[in-house]
């Protein structure tokens, strides 16, 4: 099983400028090799535009600057973004051509196997040994499980550097069900589930919409290109990652909650994708990340032993079995039966908790991981 930690790098000024320099020789080595498959009546194999970089090398002595595994990727990287392209266009998708990376869109690259090392200091910054680029202080923030296979190093648009390091690691032995839960999202509600709890939508976006919208006209009156421009820009991408940082967090400890502290979760198997094209109701479920937090309650899942079931929404709000309910709290009952079902267990009907009172969890509680607490109290 692969995972990914993600942690803050702080680079000095010149290995900023180095990191800058890696980017911009990745970009100038993506657009080179794109141009030749663009000019060429059959798309060349992967491995033979990669045996040109020795040569490259040579009549480009900057690029000995780069790490030999970080250019081979930039390829690699390319022909994967062909692989997709080609995945479009049997779907039925009317695409063109891949475009060129202009300076300042190519935003990561990668070492995959070898380059790089992690150097524990004890203290609150470690460091990240990257090759030709030096030892760069990062923090690791979580102890980091399993077998370090690569790490990319990404330039977010708010100016910020990060390291994307994946492992891979044994999945835990599946644990027998003793404890069961359904969940049904929403957008009044984040969620619902089957043993009573509603969880509030922490609404991230709106709250800072207003802020937002200002910050972008301050953006669109600057002339583009200036100084001033790219400034208000970094400003208004530092407001976006707030608010994605925000909503993760959030997400990130919902889905714990409920791994922690249940054997099997049963979600819908919403299709969120056709659900956005709703223009009335696109831009909450977008901000809600119903997708987001279903992957990250699998893959929770997956590393700690636990099962995720997926079953089909329809007529999960309708069917009204276990009498006069709230509607979210019922179709969560819903969930979880059918889920039950689907891994051959029966339905006990003294889970159900008709007569109490739903518990009315907010963001803030789920955040300081307050939502088992609020439960063992009522």
């Amino acid at each position: 099983m692969k995972y990914t930690y993600k942690f803050r790098l702080y680079p000095t000024q010149k290995q900023e400028a180095k990191l800058g320099e890696t980017l911009e020789l990745c970009r100038q080595t993506y657009n080179h090799f794109l141009s030749q498959i663009n000019e060429s009546e059959e798309i060349p194999k992967r491995t033979k535009l990669q045996s040109q970089l020795p040569k490259m090398k040579t009549q480009k002595p900057s690029l000995d600057h780069v790490h030999s595994k970080v250019l081979q990727m930039v390829v690699y990287q390319l022909y994967s973004n062909l692989r997709s392209l080609s995945e479009l266009k049997k779907n039925g998708r009317k695409v063109g051509r891949l475009r060129y990376k202009s300076r300042g869109w190519f935003k990561t690259f990668t070492y995959n196997q070898s380059g790089f090392k992690i150097i524990e200091t004890n203290n609150r910054l470690d460091k990240l040994h990257l090759s030709k680029i030096g030892d760069i202080s990062i923090r690791i923030h979580r102890k980091i499980k399993g077998e370090i296979k690569q790490i990319t190093v990404k330039h977010s648009h708010s100016g910020k550097w990060f390291a994307c390091i994946c492992v891979e690691r044994q999945p835990q032995r599946e644990k027998p069900i003793e404890s069961a839960v359904g969940i049904d999202v929403g957008i009044t509600h984040f969620a619902t589930d089957s043993d009573g709890r509603q969880i509030e939508n922490p609404h991230n976006l709106e709250r800072s919409l207003k802020r937002l919208r200002r910050e972008q006209q301050k953006l669109s009156r600057k002339r583009k290109g200036s100084e001033n421009y790219k400034k208000q820009r970094r400003k208004v991408a530092k407001l976006h990652e707030k608010i994605k940082d925000r909503r993760n967090d959030f997400l990130h400890k919902l889905s714990r909650h409920y791994v922690d502290n249940y054997d099997l979760i049963v979600v819908e198997n919403l299709n969120v994708k056709g659900m956005i094209r709703n223009k009335n109701l696109s831009r909450y479920i977008y901000e809600a990340s119903w997708g987001k937090f279903v992957r990250y309650l699998s893959y929770k899942a997956e590393s700690a032993g636990k099962v995720v079931v997926k079953i089909d929404p329809k007529g999960t709000s309708q069917e009204y079995k276990h009498g006069k309910l709230d509607r979210d709290y019922n179709a969560s009952l819903n969930i979880l039966e059918r889920g039950m079902k689907e891994v051959g267990m029966g339905w006990a009907e003294s889970t159900l908790v008709e007569t109490e009172p739903l518990l009315h969890a907010t963001s803030q509680d789920v955040i300081t991981g307050q939502v088992q607490s609020l439960k063992q109290e009522a």
